[in-house]
């Protein structure tokens, strides 16, 4: 694999004020994960802001991002195409879990009918065949999670983000939801910053840490 490839942080500084939250350099290859430990309200989470492009304006920031050679650090959040799954699932009530997966589809697939074949396909990799016309509201906290997982690999990301999604899991979902996210993380080839506070999270993850300091 080509030191190219992955995602690099390079001199990577986040501040609030004159405070120092976050000071990284990294580089997380395809299917690796970097976990960002430190204790809630500690800053860790405006990584992951940054990374993604909508970090709120009174933090300061400075470093480049770059994927695969690309330098993502002056584009706007949605030219960076970075998949970012939260504590919660944030499934549309409105929407069919079927067609949650598809409106992430890349607009290149055209055609309802394809679109939802690759939802359903995706549906079926985690477990959930059948599950297309149920209401979100219907599913596990588990079976939710992996809905959320599934329409984020579906919107084709560079790299993924991870903001404690298993936090809210009881300790069993939480075991499988790790190892689907990690399985599939891996099998996608994509770089992945896990944000937690669970050293479970990071024994699950491998790789490299890095801690923040309370704040």
């Amino acid at each position: 694999m080509s030191d190219n490839q992955g995602l690099r942080l390079e001199a990577v500084h986040i501040c609030l004020g004159e405070r120092v939250l976050v000071a990284l350099d990294a580089h997380v290859r395809r299917g690796e994960t970097l976990t960002v430990m430190g204790p809630s309200g500690s800053g860790k989470s405006t990584l992951l802001a940054y990374l993604g492009g909508f970090l709120d304006p009174a933090f300061t920031a400075s470093g480049r991002v770059i994927v695969d050679g690309i330098d993502l650090t002056r584009l706007q959040a949605e030219k960076r195409h970075a998949g970012i799954l939260f504590q919660d699932p944030l499934l549309f009530p409105h929407l069919s879990v079927a067609d949650n997966i598809a409106i992430a589809i890349p607009e290149d697939v055209h055609g309802r009918k394809q679109r939802r074949a690759l939802a359903e396909a995706a549906l079926d990799d985690a477990g959930l065949s059948d599950f297309g016309d149920r209401d979100p509201e219907t599913l596990s906290g588990g079976q939710k999670a992996r809905v959320a997982l599934q329409r984020v690999l579906a919107s084709r990301p560079r790299l993924l983000l991870l903001d404690e999604p298993f936090s809210k899991l009881d300790a069993n979902l939480r075991d499988q939801t790790r190892q689907l996210v990690f399985d599939r993380a891996r099998r996608a080839g994509l770089p992945v910053v896990l944000v937690t506070h669970d050293e479970d999270d990071a024994r699950a993850a491998g790789g490299q840490v890095h801690k923040v300091d309370p704040a």
